[in-house]
């Protein structure tokens, strides 16, 4: 029986690669079990799967690579084995292969791959898994002839370093039955199958394995799955809060079986990953343990508080060389200060968070039972207000680090690529900024279920304006002369 997974499904955009990478680092360190990039090789505006995956394997330490699926018709299956082993031994055996048989037939065809019919498509794809395990498997060189791929003596290798699990894509009979018979596990995607077909699919899969003489639990089961997290219940799946999530993904473990969640994250990217590692996925868990009896799963050993979190380093910070700011002229130097006038609106709205931090504390009637109706409502309602506050910084401040990273900085380093080392630590503590400012969201929920946490609040307010008052001087000290001097206009929003 598998444990149970909970993952991110990334969308691969060229254009928001910067927001991308820090998504799946964040993923990573709330210890989500793996992260799903889907493999579209037709599409322009899409970075190269398997070219992303690698670089997510560098920025990552723990958390599982799955293409998901890979486009087979452009994927010629003894090269995506060398690909997928090779990855496998660069990252310390994190990959699983999700498989696809293909679709979208005129783009395939518009990039020179076959266009086939459904059931060339599956029997290519059977063809594929083939060539796929005889290449992972030390022997003989290997020669195979099949209608669709053939090999004439082509050598096992390089071994990846565990067995990578082969994952069909598969929503119709044929490939269900298909994945029941030879694949280790099985992915599909709410988007196209809802909860009450996926258990119907379920079912033709188990049928499958056991015709074959397999036993349908040694199959791992997949969904990616999208909702909306709310307050109040919705109509639809997936739309409420946590605990709604955590029911359903409940009821589709022992109703279909399924094994692993992954999540494609809404608008608010980084707080729906957070609330599903943290709040969705240790609820199934334990719900699942609970049902089974067995003891509840261990939490993820990633960090969970800010003494633990990396600092900014700013020994290590690289120093650009220094230019005389004499030689810019007014509009140079207006185009330079608009970085301060930024950050001094941001430093402004942190000192708003900070003070409604304080009057928070101050006021604290008595909430027990002996306080008024009125008093605890009032204390309920400041600490709504506090959360918006807080909510709203945090929406600003990474929609201003975003534009940096998508546009201002490769501004800068177009014009002048010496800057590089200073970018891209400033883009290393964005990321540090967007824990804490994701932390600091945590604090403000767990506020509203126990007032005495006003104390963590501020300490995590503190901790973050530390880190902005350094991050903004550093950033301040390296580009406003650079910005001046080649001329760029920032395209950084205010902060109202």
């Amino acid at each position: 029986m598998h444990d149970l997974w909970f993952g991110a499904f990334l969308s691969p955009e060229a254009a928001g690669r910067e927001r991308l990478l820090r998504h799946v680092t964040l993923a990573d360190r709330l210890g989500l079990d793996l992260v799903g990039v889907q493999d579209h090789p037709y599409q322009a505006g899409f970075l190269d799967t398997w070219t992303l995956l690698s670089a997510v394997a560098a920025r990552t330490e723990r958390i599982r690579l799955v293409p998901d699926v890979v486009n087979l018709p452009l994927r010629p299956p003894a090269v995506l084995a060398r690909a997928a082993a090779s990855l496998d031994l660069l990252s310390g055996g994190r990959v699983e292969l999700g498989l696809g048989a293909g679709a979208f037939w005129d783009a395939i065809a518009g990039m020179g791959g076959p266009r086939l019919s459904p059931g060339e498509s599956i029997e290519a794809l059977a063809e594929a898994v083939t060539v796929l395990r005889a290449l992972w498997t030390p022997g003989e060189p290997v020669v195979f002839e099949g209608v669709h791929y053939r090999l004439g003596g082509a050598r096992p290798g390089p071994l990846p370093a565990h067995p990578i699990g082969i994952w069909i894509g598969a929503t119709r009979r044929r490939m269900l039955e298909l994945t029941g018979r030879t694949g280790d596990g099985w992915l599909t995607s709410s988007f196209h199958s809802p909860p009450e077909a996926v258990t119907a699919q379920a079912r033709l899969l188990d049928a499958a394995a056991e015709d074959a003489g397999r036993d349908p639990a040694s199959i791992r089961k997949v969904y990616n799955v999208g909702g909306s997290f709310s307050p109040l219940p919705g109509p639809g799946f997936l739309d409420g809060p946590a605990s709604l999530w955590a029911e359903q993904l409940t009821e589709l473990v022992f109703g279909a079986g399924m094994t692993g969640f992954v999540l494609a994250p809404g608008v608010e990217a980084e707080r729906d990953l957070r609330t599903f590692a943290e709040e969705v996925a240790p609820a199934v868990r334990e719900a699942v343990a609970g049902e089974r009896g067995g003891p509840a799963p261990e939490p993820a050993a990633w960090p969970v508080t800010i003494a633990e979190l990396r600092d900014l380093d700013e020994a290590g910070r690289p120093r650009a060389a220094r230019r005389d700011p004499a030689a810019l002229t007014p509009e140079q130097q207006r185009l330079g200060r608009h970085l301060v006038h930024v950050h001094d609106g941001y430093r402004q709205e942190l000192r708003q968070v900070r003070d409604a931090v304080e009057q928070v504390a101050a006021a604290r009637p008595d909430t027990t039972a002996q306080g008024s109706a009125v008093d605890r409502l009032s204390v309920r309602q400041n600490h709504w207000t506090l959360g918006t506050f807080c909510a709203t910084f945090h929406r600003l401040l990474t929609v201003h680090h975003t534009v940096e990273d998508e546009s201002l900085f490769p501004a800068v380093l177009e014009s002048d690529p010496a800057l590089a080392p200073v970018i891209k630590k400033l883009r290393q503590e964005h990321e540090v900024i967007a824990e804490l400012l994701g932390r600091l969201d945590q604090a403000c929920m767990e506020l509203l279920r126990d007032p005495g946490r006003i104390d963590r609040v501020r300490a995590r307010v503190d901790r973050l304006a530390d880190v902005l008052t350094s991050h903004f001087a550093y950033e301040e000290e390296e580009l406003v002369e650079p910005i001046a001097r080649l001329g760029i206009r920032m395209a950084v929003p205010a902060t109202a």
